[in-house]
Parts: structure tokens; C-alpha cells; sequence
């Protein structure tokens, strides 16, 4: 019992009794350990490492087509999610009929055993809920409404009691509710998560699926936990137990590509392939007799269709929705939308966010969405023209194009049956090709355990959406496997927009480090501790970084730092283990100081101690996001913007990139320009100004969203701060500095709301630094106090990389470290 906490409400009606379970706890949204810069929008959840994983892996995901799909326990129905909305589908005549309305998105439906009632979950866009329905009104009946995250109902067969996940304990454990009594009952203890209970009849025995280190299937019964099936990272996998309680489908990955198999429940160990492809085969279900298999997969253009497959194998067919019936009084509509940009020519790309008036979504009929987990909206891209089907009354249509358009808006009244206009037109605040700049997203990747197989080309489309002109997918690891090795040396040929693939090699223990131009992969891509393969290898992140430079590549270390203040006693320990000896060895070109993972008070904070040092590292940035994610930010919403001159191509770039002619945003644009009292040339990042004397500088700050303040920065100190804007728009400041005999003079905006085409949790924007008399020169004081700093957080660093070899010799890694401290040693001693 839920002393204090469960509420019960009872409604009683001329035809059925309702019951409703409230929960009534506020839900709060609690910031990931260490201040990092991405925030879970959900209700946190205890044992799962990066809850942006748990969101985008874990979490229903939003289609136009069907998803989700639960055969009806008389063998003739089918129900399903698509649109948010949850739909039975007369598997003869192909009419699906829509159950469920409203501004919540409705997914993963299941019967009861009598077909009466449908249990689904409800996403609410920061939280959900299970609700329970009357399967052929649509009534809602019930509801489990906990102030944690509910997922995955499964009723046991009796249809009594429904099993779900809830993480109202703190993790995501297995619950169970007798629906007569209203009494949830906690199953499982253990930390780590389950997902999809599969309830067997007889008693309290059900199968599920655990992730603790790895994923694994168990069999719970009240004997104990007898394991099934185990991987690592198995994103999209879920089980389904067969009618008889013999055997279990499984989708699960591959070798090479996704499969759907069958494993017997008694002697689970060589399962039989149903399926495989490159799409993942979703939320597998069993027809009521046993002899179906039904799944969801995408297309090509991220299309969901149903799909089964004979249980005892046999082609795979399609399920056709042939008619789609929303009900009566639901009539729709097709809303047309146009994009256009001021002062430009033709239709323009767009990132489009469509709700009706109660705030549900709105879909095209082909490709990903996502959802963005700073505003909470879904949101697509266009070419400048694009279709939704919507329903009849109004809808409001919001668009941008990159970070330089303020958010535009308009209502749309739709009448039923017709096709309404909307034409939406952006204005940039800042033009960055017409100044020179082109801008880069220099982390993310493509496929990465999402419910889509995306190609190469599918990126194309969101970088014009976010006026995105180059970019560096990264090939990577999920954990055991290596995703997309089959595109390594695709790239983009002509204009922008330019695509060239690079690696990111991700020893967890030492840190994960981006490889950018380079003729080949870096093999191994893992090891260190955690890794069964290279588990104790005595081999460094220098080594990488090494391989890099002897091939003409560039070597960066990415996310590196989660926490604001890097040099607090708990800050030290979240720097990557290699980070610090691999930079002051001068092995480290870039650092990506803005990611959407990491935290870019405390990046900069590191970096600035590095140029304290004379270290010409360049700041880089990159989103990490994950594009084949339903739940995942804009690509491009944090970038590096290079000045070339207005030269788009690889070279001209990537030289100014190397070389610092930059500066790195999630937002604001910033011009930073340095020039001699007697306005001389002016100076910009990456540039080198006379030492020892007045100097004049100029602060050109643009946004599309308000930025609270902005500063100029002598090696690492704020010299003069100034306001930032109060609204879409610029402004231009100016002023004087004194320059040192040595170091870097710099500019940051930063502060202010979140908002739309931003998607980070506050404006920020960081300049390369204007070196002063010479590329790499300091300040005796600024390098002293930084050395000095730098080894407290190498000290750290080397007794965490002690700790995790446990024992095992490591001559290689501890050279490394003993070089780094006696460089960083001389550096604080020296005057």
C-alpha cells in the first residue's frame, strides 16, 4: 500500500464502475549529477547512466504510421499507436478506427484477456501515465498516474491484475495493481531498470526485461531469476511471450543487422531467427492462437508499418491500414505549409513544429520526427514545402531555420475537408555566409540504436532545416558493436551542405576522443577497464591522438567535462582520466567546449587554463545527438562557426578551424575584433595583436533569443562585461583593454531563457582567444596559477587511473602521466 500517497477515487454510472488510482504527487525535474548541460525533461530515474539514453531508448516514440501493435485476444482485431493516438484496426476489412483523443500522445497498447478494456500509456511531453479504456468507446475507466515515470502495461491472464513499470521507488521496477482492490504492489527490488513484464498465468511468474550493466531477459518466478538472454545495449529490445508460455520472441541485435527470433523458454540458449533487417524490428507482440508474430519496422523514409511473421517461420507480410476512421465529429483536414527567408529567393528549409488546439502534434506522412526535450515539442523539417493532416478547427504552425531565426508562428483556421495555407516567413538577426562564417557540428551520430536505419542523405535535409553548412558524423561504438562502418568515406560532393564521416574512439575509462580527417579507422576503437575485449590493455588515448597527427588528421577530445567547476575537490574527478597529460603533452588539437552532454561553464573553465599555459588548443562543438532517436535535440543547435573568408569547402575550413579563426555557440553570434589605439587592421580569433599596450576592441552580438550579458575576457579574467539583449536583434559594443606582455584576449554572451531555435539550457557563446605578440605566448602569473591547478586535477586523474587497472601493469599510460606533471612541475615553477 501506498500509505499517504495513493489516492482512490470511485465514480459510479448507470452501466459500468469506474476506478481511478491518482498518484497526486508533483512531478519535479531534476538536473543529471554534476550540472551537465543536458537536463532530463522526465521524472529521473536511479541506475541508469545518461538519462538522455533512458529517454530515447526506453520511452515510446511518436509515428505517422502504426506502431506498438497488440493482436486482439479474439484473433480479429489489432490495436496500435500512430499519430499519438491509439487505434483498433478490423483486421479483415483494414479499417482502423481511432479509440483515443486529446492533447496527450497515446502508445503501447494492450487487451485484457477479454477484450473488453485496452491499457495504454500516455505521454504527457514531461511525464507518463497508464490509462485504461474501454475498447470500443474509448471511455477512459482507470488510470495509474505515479509522480515517476509508468510504463509497459501487461495484464496476467486472468485479467484481474496489470503488471507495468513504474520508477515511483526510484528505479524502474515491476508493479502490479489488483484492479478490483486498487492495490499497486511493488515486484522487483534490484537496482537497475525492467521493462515489459510479460505476466504468466498461475501465479506471480513473468518475464522481462533487466538492464543492469548489460541487458539481459529474465524469467521471474518465485524460485528466484533464471537469465534468458544477455547483451549489452540491446536499445529497442523488448520481449514477447508466446500464448502457451513455452517460448518468447525477441528482437535483438545482430551481428550485422537486427533480428527477430524465437527462443524457447525452457532451453533458451540457440534461438531461431525469424526475421532480420536493417531497420529494427519494434515492440514484437503475438496473435492470441500463437501463430503470428506481429512487429513494427520503418522504411526507407521512416514510414512505420506493421509487419508479421509465422511463429514457426514463413514470409514476413504487411498489415494494410486500408481506411482510417477518426470518429465522428473528427472531421480532418490537410494543412499546406510554405517557409520562406527575408530577402532571399524561392522556399526555404525548416525545422516545423505543428499542434492542433489541444495541443497534439502533427505529423507528415514520411520521415522522423523527434522531440525535443528542452521545450518539450515534436518537430520536423520541410523543404519549403510541406503536407500535414490535421484535424478540423485550428492549428498553430512554428518554424525556424537555425539558430539566426527568431521562432515565427501563426494560427491556422482548418475547415473540414479542405486544404488551408499557412506561409511563414524568417528573419535572420545575423547572416553568416555574408560575413564570412561557415559553421560546423563536429559530434553526432546517425544511427545509434534508434528505431530508424538512416542513410547518409537523410542528414541533408536537417542541416539545410538548420542552416547548417558542414559536418562530421562520427562512427562509434554501442558498446560491443560498431554502427555504420559501411559509410566510412561517404561524403557530400559540390556545396554546401558538406558531409564528411569521422570516429569517435571512446575508451570510457580515459575518455572519448573525436578523429577528423582521417585516411582510415583507428583500430582498437575500445578498451580499458569495462571492455571484455583490451579490458587491461596498457594503452593510452595518446596513442590515438598520435595516429591522428602522423596521418594529417586532427584529434579532439569531446564532452569532456560534466560538472561547472572542474578544479572543486568533486569536479577533478569528473575530467576525463587522460584529458589533462594528453593536452599539456600538446597532443590535444581541439576541445569540443560546447556539447549538449557536457557542461560549457566548466569546459571553458578547463580551456581557459590550457591557453594559460600557451596551449593553441582550439575550441570545437558539437551536439552528440543521436539521429535514428525519436527523442533527440536539432542537429547543429550547438556548432563552431569558422571564419574563411566565405570560402564553403573542406579545406579553407578545417584550416580555420585548426587554426582557432572561430567561435562556438548554441545560440548568440558573437564578432570579436582587437585593433591598436590607432585603429589599425582589427584582430579576430585566431589573429595575433602587439603585447603591452591599449588596445581597442569591438563586440558585435547577435541572437534570435535574449542573451542576459556579455564579456571580454584578459586570459581567462573578466576585463569589462556588458549587457546582452532583451530581444531578438543586435548590438554593438565597444571599448578599450589593456593587453599583458602575454596570453589571450577573448568574448562570451552568455544568460538568459531558453528558447526556440535554441535548445540548450541557457544562450552561451565562447570566442577563440586573439593571442597576444604571438600565437601561444602567457602570462607568467596566469600559467604559474594554472599549472598549479591543473596538477591538482592530474593527481586526481592518475590516482583514478590507478584505481581502475586495479594492479595491472600500465608502464605505457603511467609514462604518460609522469611526463605531463613534469612539464606541468616546471610551468609552475618557472618566473
Amino acid at each position: 500500500m501506498l500509505t499517504g500517497i495513493e489516492r482512490r477515487h470511485f465514480e459510479k454510472g448507470a452501466d459500468m464502475k469506474r476506478t481511478a488510482m491518482w498518484l497526486a504527487l508533483a512531478v519535479g525535474v531534476v538536473p543529471l549529477d554534476g550540472a551537465a548541460q543536458w537536463r532530463n525533461r522526465y521524472p529521473r530515474v536511479e541506475g541508469y547512466g545518461h538519462h538522455v539514453y533512458l529517454e530515447g531508448y526506453e520511452l515510446p516514440v511518436l509515428t505517422a504510421g502504426p506502431m506498438d501493435p497488440a493482436p486482439g485476444p479474439d484473433g480479429r482485431r489489432l490495436a496500435f499507436s500512430a499519430r499519438g493516438w491509439i487505434w483498433v484496426m478490423d483486421l479483415e476489412s483494414g479499417v482502423a478506427r481511432r479509440l483515443t483523443r486529446g492533447g496527450g500522445m497515446d502508445f503501447r497498447p494492450t487487451w485484457r484477456p477479454d477484450g473488453e478494456r485496452i491499457a495504454f500509456v500516455r505521454d504527457l511531453g514531461d511525464d507518463t501515465r497508464i490509462v485504461i479504456a474501454d475498447a470500443e468507446s474509448g471511455a477512459e475507466v482507470a488510470l495509474i498516474d505515479t509522480p515517476a515515470l509508468d510504463l509497459d502495461p501487461a495484464w496476467q491472464p486472468d485479467g484481474d491484475v496489470l503488471y507495468y513499470t513504474s520508477g515511483h521507488a526510484g528505479t524502474l521496477d515491476v508493479w502490479a495493481t489488483d484492479m478490483a482492490a486498487g492495490d499497486p504492489r511493488r515486484l522487483t527490488f534490484d537496482p537497475g531498470i525492467e521493462m515489459r513484464p510479460q505476466p504468466l498465468s498461475g501465479g506471480s511468474d513473468f518475464l522481462v526485461l533487466a538492464k543492469r550493466g548489460g541487458d539481459r531477459v529474465e524469467l521471474r518466478t518465485g524460485d528466484g531469476v533464471r537469465p534468458l538472454v544477455s547483451g549489452s545495449i540491446a536499445s529497442m529490445a523488448r520481449p514477447a511471450l508466446h500464448p502457451d508460455e513455452r517460448s518468447f520472441a525477441l528482437n535483438w541485435p545482430g551481428p550485422d543487422r537486427w533480428e527477430l527470433r524465437l527462443h524457447d523458454l525452457e532451453r533458451p540458449g540457440a534461438p531461431v531467427r525469424l526475421f532480420a533487417g536493417d531497420a529494427p524490428p519494434l515492440a514484437p507482440a503475438w496473435s492470441s492462437d500463437g501463430r503470428w508474430v506481429y512487429f513494427a519496422q520503418a522504411d526507407e523514409h521512416e514510414r512505420t508499418r506493421i509487419r508479421r511473421v509465422p511463429g514457426a517461420g514463413g514470409p514476413v507480410e504487411d498489415v494494410i491500414v486500408r481506411a482510417w476512421d477518426r470518429g465522428s465529429g473528427a472531421a480532418m483536414s490537410r494543412l499546406r505549409i510554405r517557409t520562406r527567408v527575408a530577402g532571399r529567393e524561392g522556399l526555404a528549409p525548416a525545422r516545423l513544429s505543428v499542434v492542433d488546439d489541444f495541443g497534439h502534434p502533427a505529423l507528415p506522412d514520411a520521415g522522423a520526427p523527434h522531440f525535443d526535450g528542452a521545450s518539450g515539442r515534436v518537430f520536423f523539417y520541410s523543404p519549403g514545402l510541406v503536407e500535414v493532416t490535421v484535424p478540423a478547427g485550428r492549428a498553430r504552425v512554428s518554424a525556424v531555420q537555425g539558430l539566426a531565426t527568431p521562432e515565427a508562428s501563426v494560427r491556422v483556421e482548418v475547415a473540414a475537408g479542405e486544404v488551408a495555407e499557412a506561409v511563414l516567413e524568417l528573419t535572420p538577426v545575423w547572416d553568416a555566409g555574408r560575413s564570412g562564417w561557415v559553421s560546423g557540428d563536429h559530434h553526432f551520430h546517425l544511427n545509434y540504436g534508434g528505431p530508424y536505419d538512416l542513410s547518409p542523405e537523410d542528414m541533408l535535409l536537417k542541416m539545410r532545416g538548420e542552416d547548417l553548412d558542414m559536418a562530421t558524423p562520427l562512427l562509434a561504438n554501442l558498446h560491443n558493436r560498431y554502427e555504420d562502418q559501411d559509410l566510412w568515406g561517404w561524403e557530400t560532393r559540390g556545396g554546401p551542405p558538406l558531409v564528411r564521416f569521422g570516429q569517435e574512439v571512446r575508451s570510457h575509462f580515459l575518455g572519448h576522443v573525436g578523429l577528423l580527417e582521417m585516411p582510415g579507422l583507428h583500430w582498437p576503437w575500445v578498451w580499458g577497464p569495462g571492455y571484455e575485449a583490451y579490458g587491461a590493455d596498457d594503452r593510452s588515448n595518446a596513442e590515438v591522438l598520435s595516429f591522428a597527427h602522423r596521418n594529417g588528421g586532427m584529434g579532439y577530445y569531446v564532452h569532456p567535462v560534466a560538472v561547472t567547476d572542474p578544479f572543486s575537490e568533486e569536479g577533478r574527478g569528473r575530467v576525463p582520466v587522460e584529458l589533462v597529460a594528453d593536452a599539456v603533452l600538446g597532443h590535444v588539437d581541439a576541445l569540443e567546449v560546447m556539447c549538449l552532454w557536457s557542461s560549457f561553464e566548466g569546459t571553458a573553465a578547463l580551456w581557459h587554463r590550457l591557453l594559460n599555459l600557451g596551449l593553441t588548443v582550439a575550441p570545437s562543438a558539437g551536439t552528440d545527438v543521436m539521429l535514428n532517436l525519436y527523442r533527440t535535440m536539432a542537429l547543429g543547435t550547438t556548432r563552431v562557426y569558422v571564419r574563411t573568408g566565405g570560402a564553403a569547402n573542406w579545406p579553407a575550413y578545417m584550416d580555420g578551424l585548426r587554426q582557432g579563426r572561430s567561435f562556438v555557440t548554441n545560440g548568440p553570434f558573437v564578432d570579436f575584433r582587437v585593433e591598436d589605439e590607432g585603429g589599425g587592421v582589427a584582430a579576430g580569433p585566431g589573429d595575433v595583436v602587439e603585447q603591452g599596450r591599449r588596445a581597442r576592441w569591438s563586440l558585435e552580438v547577435a541572437s534570435a533569443t535574449p542573451v542576459s550579458g556579455v564579456d571580454v575576457l584578459v586570459n581567462g579574467q573578466v576585463a569589462w562585461s556588458g549587457p546582452g539583449l532583451d530581444a531578438p536583434g543586435s548590438r554593438r559594443h565597444e571599448g578599450d583593454v589593456e593587453l599583458p606582455a602575454g596570453g589571450w584576449v577573448a568574448a562570451r554572451a552568455h544568460g538568459g531563457e531558453t528558447r526556440w531555435p535554441s535548445m540548450d539550457t541557457s544562450p552561451y557563446a565562447h570566442t577563440a582567444p586573439v593571442w597576444i605578440g604571438e600565437r601561444g605566448s602567457t602570462d607568467p602569473v596566469a600559467r604559474r596559477t594554472a599549472a598549479r591547478e591543473l596538477l591538482e586535477v592530474l593527481a586526481a586523474s592518475r590516482a583514478r587511473l590507478e584505481a581502475g587497472y586495479a594492479g595491472t601493469a600500465i608502464p605505457k599510460l603511467t609514462a604518460v602521466f609522469d611526463e605531463a606533471r613534469a612539464r606541468l612541475e616546471a610551468l609552475a615553477a618557472a618566473r
